[in-house]
């Protein structure tokens, strides 16, 4: 009975969001986009372009200081001109267990000149620089364990090829989450050299 029951929330909990205009999949949203330059099984090496961001400071890794709620915020209108900017994926998540950030990407079209300012103070718009990234895709909850050992993966993985790391990591998740963690897209990312020294 009590698994019938969670079946029709998670039916109900998909109709409201198909009416909403949700997108309930990675498949709906426009990626950041990237030129692969090597594959090597799940490791990739990619060239990405400079990104516009709007990006906001977290607590603590799991995010539950509203974080994500600020940019959300940000692109269904808390913006000076109440504009409202599509969803893309992943969400970016980096820094320091001191110096933590959460970021949404910017639609290609909407160049930086073009996007609004920010109503919550906490939220900043800026410009990553175009670089060659060592990326690792993998599967699972979002949680320290999995970014742990994917991150010592793609470090090993940067060692074999005689590559340096010039950055700390970044990572990125694609999916809503209600996706099953078995389903779930996640990627690791090392800069590996900066856009000027391509």
């Amino acid at each position: 009975m009590k698994r019938m029951w969670i079946w029709i929330f998670i039916a109900v909990v998909g109709v409201g969001l198909l009416l909403a205009g949700c997108q309930a999949t990675r498949a709906g949203y426009e990626s950041a986009p990237y030129q692969v330059v090597r594959s090597d099984g799940k490791f990739q090496l990619r060239d990405y372009p400079a990104l516009t961001v709007v990006e906001t400071p977290m607590a603590n890794a799991s995010g539950s200081d509203g974080g994500f709620m600020r940019l959300f915020r940000f692109i269904t209108g808390a913006n000076e001109g109440k504009q409202k900017i599509a969803m893309t994926t992943p969400v970016f998540m980096s820094g320091s267990a001191t110096n933590l950030t959460m970021a949404f990407v910017l639609p290609a079209k909407l160049k930086s000149a073009g996007v609004p300012k920010p109503a919550d103070g906490s939220v900043t718009v800026r410009e990553l620089p175009a670089g060659r990234f060592a990326v690792l895709r993998y599967r699972g909850a979002r949680n320290a364990k999995n970014e742990a050992e994917s991150l010592a993966r793609l470090k090993s993985w940067l060692e074999q090829e005689h590559l340096p790391a010039a950055s700390g990591p970044v990572f990125g998740y694609f999916d809503p989450p209600w996706t099953p963690s078995f389903l779930r897209r996640n990627e690791v990312m090392l800069l590996t050299r900066t856009g000027e020294g391509r």
